[in-house]
């Protein structure tokens, strides 16, 4: 008899079998639940995903039935913003085309943003409305529309907006910080080196210059004037003009309408309904997927960061 009291001499050989057995059971089983939290794991994302991208609605669109085209611009404009001249003018240029567009709302709550971004939407509407003449289109200001925003504005066809709207703000700013004082008082010294008289144009490290100052004033003064001219275009003897008009104020929308800034009172529904016409709105607006909004920010964190850590310039209608 052996020493664990079995009669059977392989019973070392049969423990070790087993063990060995249950370990790849043990195995076996673990790698299926790391394939099972995989698939789980993947399936959270491409819910994820699914929800993340706005995957819109066009089975009605192109259907020839009469309705009112809906384009919405919603924050600041600028190039890398949902607010931009590509997707604005994407939009602008399906809505126009469609044939059962009785007439185009564009929707407006932005502070405004890049005067270049602005000028693009503003041109490509007047062009739609020499193109498309028997196609209104009218913008209807929610809660601002503002320097960019009412450069835009200004190339529609009516304006409409709610008594507190805020308007106008018809002006032109570039911003920045000087760090000369505080470099001082922490003992640093600014090393500049330049191939170009005024290639360090504005640095904010290096103490004002008074011909750069200047030179950026005229620069300013210029993209006022196109924007002033713009908006004269645009509203023609509608606009009653004061001297502060110009002056990067802005108004409420009863007090705009007063001034020919805007024509009348009006919501989306009610423009739709009461002057196109048409109560059914169907939204034209580019909604950039998950993917595209996430490599658009990311560039431009990495081209902000490689740029200007500290400190940006830039003309800006807001």
């Amino acid at each position: 008899m052996s020493e664990n009291g079995s009669d059977d001499p392989r019973w070392e050989r049969k423990i070790i079998e087993k063990l060995a057995l249950e370990a790849l059971a043990e195995q076996r089983r673990r790698r299926r639940w790391g394939i099972f939290f995989r698939l789980l794991g993947f399936a959270y994302v491409t819910v994820f995903l699914v929800l993340a991208v706005d995957w819109g609605d066009g089975s009605t669109l192109g259907d020839g039935q009469k309705h009112t085209a809906l384009v919405q611009l919603n924050g600041v404009i600028r190039e890398r913003g949902d607010a931009n001249a590509e997707h604005l003018v994407a939009a602008l240029q399906a809505a126009f085309a469609d044939k059962g567009t009785a007439g185009v709302i564009l929707r407006i709550n932005s502070p405004g943003g890049s005067p270049v971004q602005a000028g693009i939407i503003n041109d490509e509407i007047r062009r739609l409305r020499s193109k498309h003449a028997d196609v209104p289109i009218y913008a209807v200001v929610e809660d601002v529309c503002a320097s960019g925003g009412y450069y835009v504005a200004a190339a529609t066809d009516k304006i409409f907006v709610d008594k507190a709207s805020l308007v106008g703000s018809i002006g032109v700013l570039m911003d920045g910080f000087g760090f000369t004082g505080t470099m001082e008082k922490l003992g640093v010294e600014r090393r500049l080196l330049t191939a170009g008289e005024h290639k360090g144009f504005l640095d904010p490290f290096s103490p004002q210059d008074t011909g750069h100052k200047e030179h950026a004033k005229k620069m300013l003064g210029e993209i006022h004037e196109q924007f002033i001219d713009v908006v004269r275009k645009g509203r023609g003897q509608r606009l009653k003009e004061t001297p502060d008009m110009f002056s990067g104020l802005l108004w409420t929308g009863a007090r705009s309408i007063e001034l020919g800034l805007a024509d009348a009172l009006g919501s989306v529904e009610s423009v739709a309904r009461d002057v196109i016409k048409a109560e059914d709105i169907r939204d034209y607006t580019v909604k950039p997927n998950f993917a595209e909004k996430f490599a658009k920010q990311f560039g431009a964190d990495m081209a902000e960061g490689a740029v200007a850590t500290l400190a940006r310039f830039g003309a800006s209608l807001r």
